[in-house]
């Protein structure tokens, strides 16, 4: 039988629509905004954060993404039928500040590990902090956390289901996976959706009373515990082993001069094991 009711079974098939009536009954979500194509769904939702919409949350999911970004200047590779959303949140009422972003993406993180670990569960599935969700060494879903004028917050989140690695740039296909790749089936995103953002809730649902609980949460999951690091800070580059993530979402690394936490940051990539 099959593992989990996301699956719908051998390949091949065309996915069936998003269920937004379902989206709004059985999640926290307010309103869905349902897009056949855009260049990136946290614009949209950023953009949305600038109308004033009172709608919150509100979740943004596209069919196709055509540039996705990733932290800084990445960019991320959103290929089709991969599951690509955001959600506009009211900051305050969830009780993030600029300074818990980071666990908001963390918690993300851990929310979409646990949603992800029982579709395939002879992976090694688990998190790189601060803001990706590793399979096997490869990268299945990135996350963009944002934080636009006014009360609002943007969490962005690319995971890629039944998009093809055939069909990445060459520079990607090393580097990710696919739920589709590593299944050979097709999900659904509607039932995805539905197992993920009630997760995503319980998890944010720390930030204002146990924020540590988050970062510990993440601590648990992280992959890149007693790997070699090298983590650029504008002009600074820090190396280091890591030693996990605090309670507070920084990144622990022990470094020839003591250890270091690191609240900002991109991870070099390949990392190596100490």
């Amino acid at each position: 039988s099959d593992p989990s009711p996301c699956l719908l079974g051998n390949l091949p098939m065309i996915d069936p629509p998003l269920d937004v009536d379902r989206l709004l009954r059985e999640t926290f979500v307010a309103r869905v905004e349902h897009l056949a194509t855009t260049e990136s769904t946290n614009d949209v939702a950023k953009a949305r954060a600038a109308q004033g919409d009172a709608d919150l949350p509100r979740l943004i999911v596209a069919d196709e993404q055509t540039a996705g970004r990733g932290r800084g200047s990445h960019r991320w590779w959103t290929g089709r039928e991969s599951l690509a959303f955001s959600l506009l949140l009211d900051a305050a009422g969830l009780g993030a500040d600029r300074q818990r972003a980071m666990l908001v993406g963390l918690g993300a993180a851990v929310a979409v590990v646990e949603t992800v670990a029982p579709l395939v569960p002879e992976r090694r599935v688990g998190l790189h902090w601060p803001n990706d969700v590793f399979v096997d060494g490869r990268k299945l879903a990135g996350i963009l956390v944002e934080v636009p004028a006014g009360a609002r917050l943007v969490v962005g989140i690319g995971l890629n289901t039944n998009d093809a690695l055939g069909d990445a740039p060459p520079e990607v296909r090393d580097k990710a996976v696919t739920l589709r790749d590593l299944t050979g089936r097709r999900f659904d995103r509607t039932s995805i959706l539905l197992d993920l953002l009630p997760r995503l809730e319980a998890v944010w649902a720390h930030l204002a009373s146990s924020p540590e609980a988050i970062g510990n949460q993440a601590h648990a999951r992280c992959l890149q515990r007693g790997t070699i690091l090298t983590v650029e800070l504008g002009r600074e580059s820090v190396r280091g082993r890591c030693a996990g993530i605090a309670a507070d979402g920084a990144l622990l690394l022990d470094t020839p001069g003591g250890r270091r936490r690191l609240v900002s940051g991109v991870v070099c990539w390949p990392s190596r094991r100490a």
